[in-house]
């Protein structure tokens, strides 16, 4: 039994030629393709729940971006002596 579906996308040329040329270049099919970009998209939208999460997690303790190596530098020397 089959465990994938067929899906149909549309794609103007340019793109569609372009598609095919990075998959031909990386010895990949089309599906295997679209599966990375997708692998890929979803990877970086929950990385920009979790970077929008830390921006407001900073702003409500009044962290700025010049705080945070010193912070970092902070944690691991108290993390060191424990």
């Amino acid at each position: 039994m089959r465990t994938s579906k067929t899906l149909s996308i549309s794609l103007p040329p340019a793109q569609l030629k372009a598609a095919e040329k990075l998959a031909k270049r990386e010895n990949r099919t089309m599906s295997e393709l679209i599966r990375e970009a997708l692998r890929r998209y979803k990877i970086e939208r929950e990385m920009d729940e979790v970077n929008a999460y830390g921006r407001a997690q900073a702003a409500k303790l009044g962290i700025t971006e010049a705080d945070v190596v010193p912070l970092i530098h902070q944690l691991r020397k108290q993390q060191r002596q424990k």
